[in-house]
């Protein structure tokens, strides 16, 4: 988020952004689909030159630390909402577990851990999540079932990261499906209404093709 008494960026400095958020987003494109993809992949996805990429990022795991960083960093963001949400300890629960389904900060796990070593950066943010994770789970653990724990839940966003299909709109949408089923068994009560339509079977079998 801009804060409001910043400054604009300058052209140059704004196109440099765009350029930077354009190798970032095709950078994560590439790696998800191929953690072992050369950061040549990651050039021409982007439609830059690889001399343009390494101005950025001295390496690929260079690259690989930054997306890892972001995504960590908006998981510490979303946390820090549901901490401050003032709404009943449901509500709070389950819309910080949509919106951090949404922002897919865990298809970065699935895909890239091992892959590279983390800095000393990362493990403090690492040990941040989990500490602020731990707080949230403390908040609204009397709304969830008995033996329910914070480590069931990281297992969770991994689980609903692996649902992907070939559109990313149809993929977001089974994600909610497949989570809005796991909230109805973390939670003891009526259950709701299931968002979308059901996967079909060309979906499921989409994914063993070539």
């Amino acid at each position: 988020m801009v804060r409001q008494n910043s400054a604009p960026l300058s052209g140059r400095r704004a196109q440099a952004a765009r350029n930077d958020q354009i190798i970032l987003d095709s950078a994560r494109a590439v790696f998800l689909a191929d953690p072992g993809a050369p950061i040549t992949a990651v050039a021409k996805h982007a439609g830059v030159g690889i001399s343009a990429l390494y101005t950025r990022y001295g390496s690929k795991e260079e690259l690989l630390r930054k997306l890892c960083i972001d995504g960590l960093r908006t998981f510490v963001a979303e946390t820090e909402t549901a901490l401050a949400d003032g709404r009943d300890h449901w509500s709070a629960f389950a819309s910080y577990m949509r919106r951090v389904v949404d922002a897919d900060t865990n298809s970065l796990t699935l895909a890239l851990a091992g892959t590279f070593t983390p800095t000393p950066e990362m493990f403090k943010l690492a040990e941040r999540s989990n500490q602020l994770q731990a707080a949230l789970f403390d908040k609204v653990k009397d709304v969830l079932r008995a033996g329910v724990s914070i480590h069931d839940l990281s297992l969770v966003f991994e689980e609903v990261a692996a649902v992907k299909v070939t559109s990313p709109q149809r993929t977001k949408e089974l994600r909610q499906r497949c989570l809005t089923m796991i909230l109805d068994g973390l939670r003891a009560g009526q259950p709701g209404p299931l968002p979308g339509p059901a996967p079909t079977w060309q979906e499921i079998n989409e994914r063993w093709q070539a």
